[in-house]
């Protein structure tokens, strides 16, 4: 679960810094707000837009379990983790 949310925040975070770097190459400080103000709904929308792609495609695309679920259970002594059969 913490590395789907991590992939989540980094998605989101991404378009600003891009941002951020487009305006060092320009020589601009992209620590004043005016260089930010103008564009950050665009980049919130961007960055919403690319954890709405990602989840979409996970769940699309993601690898599907079938059979039956065998918890993890002693044998013989020896712990066997779950899987699936």
């Amino acid at each position: 679960m913490t590395r789907a949310v991590i992939q989540g925040l980094v998605l989101f975070f991404l378009p600003f810094v891009l941002f951020a770097g487009y305006l060092i190459a320009r020589r601009r400080n992209p620590l004043l707000w005016n260089h930010w103000s103008d564009q950050s709904l665009w980049l919130t929308i961007a960055g919403l837009s690319f954890v709405i792609v990602s989840l979409v495609a996970t769940g699309l695309l993601a690898e599907r379990q079938t059979g039956t679920y065998v918890p993890t259970h002693v044998e013989n002594g020896r712990v066997v983790p779950g899987h699936f059969e």
